[in-house]
């Protein structure tokens, strides 16, 4: 049997806002990459990577790079400083677009994108919100997933304006950030089950969930 390779793109807000639940999304980040790790084991048949994708007005940054679960490491506060602007679809484009050409020739892959932010779009250079919402649709095409976490806006506008439709909210404060995260692990689990059991769908990636309840285990 194959093995099916999952690619996990997180792509995190770094602007300022998020300093005040700077603590909270490093102790999720890292729950989450335990999350995986314990998901590859449980689905042998199952090859998992991530990349991790940083961004605000001073930079986007690649603190990961379709790293294998297995050999990762934690984010910590001295590598994930939140300050500046939040350049939203510059991000995304270029995440997106490089994991695209990254995986042109390879075969039985499956992509969950992550988009994690506690505001909207306002320093974007490089992309607008329709060339994003572009790229977005000719991913979702060839059965990638996109997902949007949000906070401090319209989350379900700001989703729908790039063709997300996977979407959750979250309070911009520590349990809530708890909660959200929680909530993803749960739906990790769940996604990774459905792509063992060959039946699989890139939409209601959240649905009946209930995020505050513990994961189930991987």
């Amino acid at each position: 049997m194959a093995t099916d390779k999952i690619f996990n793109l997180i792509i995190l807000d770094e602007s300022g806002s998020m300093e005040s639940i700077k603590k909270a999304t490093i102790i999720g980040f890292n729950e989450l990459v335990q999350t995986i790790k314990g998901i590859e084991k449980k689905y042998p048949d199952q090859q998992h990577f991530i990349s991790l994708v940083t961004f605000n007005g001073l930079g986007i940054k690649t603190h990961l790079d379709k790293e294998e679960a297995s050999n990762l490491s934690q984010i910590n506060k001295k590598n994930y400083r939140p300050d500046s602007t939040t350049p939203l679809y510059d991000a995304i484009g270029l995440s997106v677009l490089k994991l695209r050409v990254d995986l042109a020739s390879q075969e039985n892959t499956n992509v969950l994108v992550t988009i994690l932010t506690d505001g909207e779009e306002n320093a974007s250079k490089e992309f607008t919100g329709k060339q994003v919402r572009a790229i977005i649709d000719e991913q979702k095409a060839q059965g990638w997933t996109f997902t949007y976490i949000g906070a401090n806006h319209n989350v379900e506008r700001a989703a729908a304006a790039m063709s997300i439709t996977n979407t959750m909210n979250f309070a911009a404060n520590d349990e809530d950030v708890k909660e959200m995260f929680l909530k993803e692990q749960s739906s990790r689990i769940r996604y990774s089950n459905r792509i063992s059991n060959k039946d699989f769908s890139h939409e209601n990636y959240y649905q009946d969930l209930d995020a505050s309840t513990e994961p189930e285990k991987a």
